[in-house]
């Protein structure tokens, strides 16, 4: 089974913007997150882009739109240097009660089933606490970047006691950590891996 680093779109990728990323004009990439995808991708986890995308059932965008942004995506981080291996979106409004929107983990087991993937030595990397709540419920190491919605999640997380996450400035920030984690396991006598105590670290 492959490993991976799931990824958040809105936020970590790309700016999180209030009324939505609607078109393929309104996505900007985040300084440098395409050179973190480009070192990301010469290791051997698979990079999985997994995202909330309740625009489409709102009726605010078409599954062909937000379908074409993530095509377009893809080819500008591959334009890059980097990769995509997955990316799964859940079209639900919070009321429908899906279990495939974050905070629920449905998106990461749709992608561990179809890609071959051992969740619980996998990674998580997101702005918002509900990102921390999918990645925790299925085992994976989960990091909480300050981009996007991040500075606002981590302050209402410290006042809330939630934690069980690693707190990273963007992207390029988790990146090199979880590059430095994987570095420090494959010097480990097979069968260990690197303590993982859990909580908020900085």
């Amino acid at each position: 089974m492959r490993r991976a680093v799931f990824i958040d779109r809105d936020g970590v990728i790309c700016h999180n913007r209030r009324d939505h990323v609607k078109s393929w004009d309104e996505f900007v990439f985040l300084p440098g997150t395409r050179a973190a995808l480009a070192r990301l991708a010469e290791s051997d986890l698979a990079v999985v882009i997994i995202t909330n995308q309740a625009v489409i059932n709102r009726g605010i965008v078409s599954v062909d739109t937000v379908e074409d942004i993530h095509r377009r995506m893809t080819q500008a981080i591959q334009a890059a240097g980097g990769r995509v291996d997955g990316v799964f979106y859940c079209p639900h409004r919070p009321d429908e009660q899906c279990g495939c929107r974050k905070p629920q983990p449905g998106m990461l087991l749709q992608a561990a089933r179809e890609l071959d993937i051992d969740l619980e030595h996998s990674y998580l990397i997101g702005d918002a606490w509900s990102d921390m709540q999918a990645g925790q419920a299925v085992g994976c190491q989960c990091y909480m970047v300050l981009t996007g919605r991040g500075r606002r999640q981590f302050l209402s997380c410290l006042r809330k006691g939630q934690n069980g996450f690693r707190l990273a400035r963007n992207l390029q920030d988790a990146v090199h950590m979880i590059l430095a984690e994987e570095r420090a396991a494959a010097c480990l006598p097979r069968g260990l891996s690197p303590s993982w105590t859990g909580g908020v670290s900085r």
